[in-house]
């Protein structure tokens, strides 16, 4: 039996796994966490390692035991209800997220966050800074990822490089969060054109509950990040209303703000080569993850995270 004591011996950032569940019982058996799935003539257990796992989607057709919710805690994995395929959002506002209890998490961060927050400028300059670190780090995956070059995402082909160029200019002149809002809106927008003409999906409309594959791909991607979002918060300690661009008075807008660091260099791409390559849920769930972890991104997030919590202005 693994000891609670030991649930927690991997940093969240460092840990590897991140699970959607369908159609399961979630429970504990023996001193571990399992799923229990039903076949026709018998019954399947399959382990969750839950000390080297950071978030749990429980999706339609699963329950979850009080023992296994006990010990999910100990090893501090977010646990997170969400529809099939890991959206729509959990009430048609946000996936509602089970936080592990703890009173021994870091307080330097909270503390320092919310020295700069009632502060406008100083909310909007972090606010900033998140954007020029996801350019970056867009611009750092695309650069590097053979299989993206492979299938002609390129980060200097002329259209791309421009838009980010562009966008990259007019963070310096915001006067405010609302320009910001209003100027990613429209980067989003070039992006989504850039990776529909690459894919040859050129009928793409971004809607939120369109069927299509790519809509589903970038709604199930995007949720997987705001698991590593919020799973960087928590163990942080920063409260999710505290957020910098999304607005104030949502729930869970910070989870919003540090998902976007990632979404773009990972997410978006391969939403549309998926859907392009007719892949299923299972595939692209298991793409994701694994570009989440060869580019870092939970990494990522808690060094920025942190940089800014910690900065000096």
């Amino acid at each position: 039996m693994e000891q609670l004591t030991d649930l927690k011996a991997i940093l969240h950032s460092k840990r590897a796994n991140i699970y959607y569940l369908e159609k399961c019982r979630v429970m504990q058996k023996d001193g571990r966490v399992l799923y229990l799935t039903e076949a026709k003539d018998q019954n399947y257990y399959w382990n969750i390692p839950i000390a080297n796992t950071t978030v749990i989607l429980l999706g339609t057709g699963t329950s979850l035991t009080q023992a296994a919710m006990r010990m999910l805690a100990s090893a501090g994995v977010l646990v997170g209800f969400c529809g099939g395929g890991s959206s729509p959002l959990f009430a048609g506002s946000e996936i509602e997220w089970l936080t592990p209890q703890s009173e021994y998490r870091p307080t330097e961060y909270v503390q320092a966050w919310l020295k700069f927050w009632f502060d406008d400028s100083k909310r909007l300059a972090v606010a900033k800074a998140f954007q020029d670190a996801r350019i970056s780090y867009l611009k750092a995956t695309w650069s590097k990822d053979r299989d993206l070059k492979a299938v002609n995402f390129l980060i200097d082909d002329f259209e791309i490089d421009s838009a980010l160029n562009s966008y990259t200019e007019q963070i310096q002149t915001a006067q405010k969060v609302g320009d910001l809002l209003q100027r990613e809106a429209v980067l989003t927008k070039q992006l989504y054109r850039y990776a529909a003409k690459v894919t040859k999906l050129n009928d793409f409309v971004r809607e939120r509950e369109n069927s299509d594959l790519a809509n589903g791909f970038l709604n199930h991607g995007n949720y997987l990040a705001y698991g590593l979002a919020a799973t960087t918060l928590w163990v942080l300690g920063i409260p999710h209303g505290f957020a910098v661009m999304h607005g104030k008075t949502r729930r869970g807008a910070l989870v919003f703000d540090i998902a976007d660091l990632i979404k773009d260099a990972i997410v978006l791409p391969w939403a549309f080569i998926s859907a392009k390559e007719k892949a299923t849920e299972q595939e692209f769930r298991q793409q994701i993850l694994q570009k989440f972890t060869e580019h870092r991104a939970l990494d990522f997030m808690f060094d920025q995270v942190k940089q800014q919590a910690l900065r000096d202005d």
